[in-house]
């Protein structure tokens, strides 16, 4: 208002000095305009106002200023210091002054203050987190931190220390989103060299965060955790402490062990807290520094405060899993555990440990672990547990997770210790509790321990085995692949019909990932458990029908092997074979291989079967069953290997069907297959109908029964359990011949007229150069230059030349321990007795165990017999298995008897080492192998083998 008008008083004095009107005939000349006075009055005014307006902002700036300049003097010369009655109080409301305030310490604060007024205010770390939290694309969000880290780095060559902790920390945040933050390492360290507190747990978190052994600038921080490890401040002694644990180096570690050692004993229950775990990450890190921290960790045991008491028990468990003897010393504090639980258990309400009615929780979870590392093996500190543990398991409160977790580590510890068999069923008794639970984890962590527990007691599992296969049908993957694990695991001759159902309607349904797995464990189980020969052979033609394309290839060989064997039964199967490949054969390969198989060789027994074999399957017709041929062989959906079985097939059924016309057309159309396999088979069976015609009955006649050793039902362990049993070999004449009879179906012969022939003249054995074995030298050094002959067709020592003539059978001695292929048959003496030698467990790690078997063959030779055991749940595929001994002995290896080990299943391989210097004997191994995806490499070495094997 004043300006206007002030305006509009000017505007009109000039308009009147310009039209001449500005003076008054009444007046005098000297007498001044009313305007002009008006505006003159109010200008200054205006002015005046103008003025105070001004005074008012310097004032008010003035006081800003001051309040910046208080606020920054205060951040320095106060410190955060908690008393013991006032340790519940936040630092802000917990300040005293620091009492090493003085003069110079005024001064220096009044330049920082000043300073910092000075310079320019960084962007703080909120508005920084706003900034990038509102970016929009990832291209945004790295302009906005490249341009901050571009500011920091300026500030840092500008050796701004006013500012320093906030870029820090503003680096830390970036660094924690995953971008380069190296730049900042040494500002870290200026500032743990600083004195104010504010600046030291911003460096000690920066270097926590961007520094590790692997860089030598942590080295430099040595010197300034071991002053702070001094200080007076206990808050920068647990800033010390913390960073020690978190990045130390052996080298660090050992420097400052002695520091930490010191701290352990001291009388503030802070500083002890965080010294014990201190102490826990270097045992880690260095575990020969044990030994110092012994005196000082077991006085922690009768602490009352509960966090100190909790970091002593996590370090006497971490001495006693990596210390044998530390273990046997702490055994002796047992009862003072027991006591301390018993206590957890029976106090009342107590506000500062209650989590969930549950009174300190994490120290009870700590002390039960400890409690099964001591008991463990340990007949006497097992029993001094069981009552509490006992206690613990029945007066837990279930309904919440953190009751839940004490009774999960309760389960471990009675199971891990030599418990009482009543405990052990109140254990599991807990665990199918679990697995009625309604949490997802909790059902999996039931059934994973159960898995890990089930030889322990398994009849207790037993009472669970209806809640076990519910969990079949979870809607969650994880816990239904554990449920089925378990479910194999608790098969037994008892109840092997009812799992087989549940196992197989879930192999109905189950995802394409369980289906292989789950038809080899069926097979597994059911020539391990099965009752009869024909309920064998349903079940294996269920798993081929429910798994389809994913049935491996070991289901494939048992099943025919099965079906060679059980002659009483090969009509049944036939006919159901027919029936199932009648029927839609979709996605089923393995199921069409099988049938043609059994097709082919009992054809006639198709066609002629009796009323009890076909009391639900309709006998077909020759041309129902060519017919069906035909359609299998020109369909695209079957694979080539499908193919050659039914090819194959259909050309032994022209020696058991009486019409050949129609099957000579089929195979003669092969001749000009694009497939090269095919078109082989086409070619070499069509002259089998020409001028060969008279060679065809005897080579397509049947295949003589292939006959498997298999152990008993008292020989095999069941439940889980998976003890090595050797191999015996029946009395039978026959039976010495079944493991020729696949050499002698490749042959061509037959197994009835066999007549072994030893050559006159063996050719002697060339040792291979040592580049051929360079490789395995390098891999396996240690063993002075080795000498490695592998065995080939040209055997000298071993009377490997034997030749395969004519088939007059022939008796030959055979023990329990001899192989008829790799044994006594390869002998340079057969007749000579064998001294049988103790057996060494040469390698046993993740569920791999290997045998050795030693066999005296004569003064200068030992026969080796490897037995490698697969005690896991899954297939070890691509098994290789390689030896290595020092130059002074000869070793010779012979082929694997597979590559590939199935769960419970082994792999056997002979081992030949001739010592003519009759000097101890070392051997070195390496075992590689694949198991789930992963492949494992594992070496190591042997020498233990007796002293006399030589004599």
């Amino acid at each position: 208002m004043i300006t206007t008008g002030t305006a509009v008083c000017f505007c009109c004095a000039v308009s009147r000095l310009i039209s001449g009107n500005h003076r008054r005939s009444d007046k005098s000349l000297s007498e001044p305009e009313p305007c002009l006075i008006q505006f003159c009055n109010t200008y200054h005014k205006f002015l005046c106002i103008r003025y105070v307006s001004i005074s008012c902002v310097f004032f008010f700036w003035i006081i800003v200023r001051i309040v910046r300049i208080y606020t920054a003097f205060q951040e320095i010369i106060m410190y955060p210091y908690y008393e013991n009655e006032w340790s519940v109080l936040p630092p802000e409301l917990n300040r005293r002054f620091n009492p090493s305030f003085n003069m110079a310490t005024i001064k220096q604060v009044i330049n920082e203050a000043v300073e910092r007024v000075r310079m320019p205010t960084p962007m703080r770390l909120r508005d920084l987190i706003r900034q990038i939290r509102a970016a929009r694309t990832a291209a945004e969000e790295r302009s906005v931190v490249n341009k901050e880290c571009a500011y920091i780095r300026s500030t840092f060559r500008e050796e701004d220390i006013v500012w320093r902790c906030r870029n820090i920390a503003k680096l830390l945040y970036i660094h924690m989103l995953g971008y380069p933050a190296h730049f900042g390492q040494l500002e870290c360290l200026k500032l743990i060299a600083s004195q104010r507190f504010t600046d030291k747990r911003i460096g000690y978190l920066g270097a926590m965060l961007l520094l590790d052994e692997r860089q030598d600038v942590h080295l430099l921080i040595t010197n300034c955790l071991k002053n702070d490890l001094n200080s007076s401040t206990q808050f920068v002694i647990g800033l010390a402490l913390c960073t020690l644990g978190a990045i130390a180096s052996p080298e660090m570690a050992r420097d400052l062990a002695g520091e930490v050692e010191r701290l352990m004993k001291s009388p503030n229950a802070y500083i002890r807290k965080k010294a014990a775990l201190c102490a826990y990450r270097i045992i880690k890190r260095v575990p020969e520094l044990m030994e110092i921290f012994l005196p000082a960790t077991r006085s922690l045991l009768s602490e009352k405060n509960h966090g100190v008491l909790i970091t002593g028990v996590t370090l006497i468990t971490e001495m006693c899993e990596n210390s044998p003897d530390t273990l046997n010393h702490f055994k002796k504090i047992v009862p003072n555990l027991v006591r301390i639980l018993k206590n957890l258990i029976l106090a009342g309400y107590s506000p500062e440990h209650d989590v969930s009615g549950v009174s300190d929780p994490f120290l009870q979870v700590k002390i039960l672990k400890l409690l099964r590392v001591l008991g463990k093996n340990d007949v006497d500190a097992s029993e001094a547990m069981n009552d509490i543990l006992a206690q613990v398991a029945t007066n837990t409160e279930t309904s919440k997770n953190v009751g839940n977790t004490i009774l999960y580590e309760t389960v471990l510890s009675i199971m891990d210790i030599k418990s009482e068999g009543g405990l052990r069923v109140l254990a599991v008794n807990i665990l199918g509790r679990f697995l009625l639970n309604n949490d997802k984890n909790i059902r999996y962590v039931a059934l994973n321990t159960l898995l890990r527990t089930v030889h322990v007691d398994t009849s207790a599992v037993q009472r669970h085995r209806s809640t076990i296969l519910e969990c079949l049908k979870d809607p969650d993957v994880s816990i239904r692949k554990r449920a089925m694990e378990l479910s194999f695991a608790l098969i037994n001759t008892q109840n092997i019909r009812t799992m087989m159902k549940e196992l197989l309607t879930f192999l109905e349904k189950a995802d394409p990932e369980f289906k292989a797995q789950c038809s080899s464990n069926i097979v597994l189980s059911a020539e391990r458990y099965s009752p009869n020969k024909k309920w064998h052979l349903d079940t294996l033609l269920k798993v081929l029908v429910a798994a389809g394309n994913y049935v491996r290839d070991d289901v494939i060989t048992c099943t025919i092997q099965l079906i060679s064997e059980t002659t009483s039964q090969q009509a049944y199967i036939t006919l159901q074979l027919w029936k199932a490949l009648s029927e839609d054969v979709t996605d089923k390969q393995p199921l069409i291989s099988v049938a043609t198989w059994a097709i082919g060789e009992f054809g006639d027994l198709l066609l002629s079967a009796s009323v009890e074999d076909t009391s639900d399957v309709v006998k077909p017709s020759e041309d129902e069953v060519i017919d069906l041929y035909q359609k299998l062989l020109w369909s695209p959906q079957n694979n080539t290997v499908t193919k050659q079985y039914t090819l194959t097939s259909l050309t032994k059924l022209s020696t058991r069907f009486t019409s050949t016309n129609k099957i000579q057309q089929i195979v003669s159309t092969f001749s000009s297959s694009l497939n090269i396999e095919l078109q082989q088979r086409g070619v070499e069976f069509s002259q089998l109908f020409g001028k060969h015609e008279s060679l065809r009955s005897a080579l397509l006649e049947r295949m003589p029964p292939m006959e498997l050793n298999r152990q008993t039902d008292d020989e095999m362990q069941t439940n889980g359990e998976s003890d090595m049993h050797e191999m015996k070999l029946d009395d039978s004449p026959q039976h010495r011949n079944t493991e020729s009879n696949a050499l002698l179906d490749l042959l061509g012969s037959d197994s009835s007229d066999l007549d072994i022939i030893k050559p006159n003249n063996p050719m002697p054995t060339q040792p291979v150069s040592n580049s051929n074995n360079q490789d395995l030298l390098d891999l396996l050094g240690g063993l002075d230059t080795l000498s490695v002959t592998p065995m080939t067709n040209d055997t000298t020592n071993t009377g490997i030349g034997l030749i395969l003539e004519n088939n007059n059978p022939i008796q030959m001695p055979i023990t329990n321990n001899s192989n008829f292929l790799t044994g006594d048959f390869l002998s340079t003496n057969i007749l000579s007795v064998e001294q049988d030698l103790p057996t060494l467990n040469a390698f046993d790690k993740d569920g791999l165990k290997i045998m050795f078997a030693l066999e005296k063959m004569d003064n200068n030779t030992v026969s080796i017999n490897v037995t490698a055991t697969n005690n896991t749940l899954s297939n070890m595929s691509e098994f290789l298995f390689q030896a290595a001994v020092p130059k002074s002995f000869q070793l010779q290896m012979l082929s694997p008897s597979g590559t590939v080990i199935l769960p419970n299943g082994v792999v056997t391989q002979v081992l030949r080492v001739v010592n003519p210097s009759k000097s101890m004997l070392r051997m070195r191994l390496r075992i590689s192998y694949s198991i789930d995806g992963n492949q494992v490499q594992e070496q190591t070495e042997v020498n233990t083998f007796p002293t006399d094997i030589w004599d």
